[in-house]
């Protein structure tokens, strides 16, 4: 008697965690699928404000430097170049900022998730 609760109870434990495996991956998939419609858009956009957030302001330290080179000549000094490595360091800061925005945006959606199958268990 005591070996047929322990095999039910067995079962009834078995088939509970075969139907959390069966719902994280189901959930996983739902996720998929409303993402991964977007993914290549997604990923064309991101790239395009990435090289726009490097590009505006190494323009920007262009036209400021040649303005500065043209209204006070320097010998020895480009303000051109100067403030072309500034733009190209501002705007790779500003890149790094956007793609960790969007990295903790992507994780925490995932962690989200995670967290709420946690839960369920």
């Amino acid at each position: 008697m005591a070996d047929r609760q322990d095999t039910t109870e067995k079962d009834r434990r078995e088939r509970e965690a075969f139907r959390e495996q069966v719902d994280r991956k189901e959930k996983r998939k739902v996720a998929v699928r409303e993402h991964g419609k977007d993914s290549v858009w997604f990923g064309l956009g991101m790239f395009g404000l990435i090289g726009w957030s490097v590009a505006i302001p190494t323009l920007l330290g262009i036209a400021l430097g040649i303005w500065l080179d043209t209204s006070w000549p320097q010998g020895q000094l480009s303000w051109t170049l100067t403030f072309l490595v500034l733009g190209v360091c501002l705007g790779c800061l500003n890149a790094w900022y956007w793609v960790a925005r969007e990295r903790n945006a992507i994780h925490g959606k995932k962690g989200e998730e995670s967290r709420a199958a946690d839960d369920e268990q």
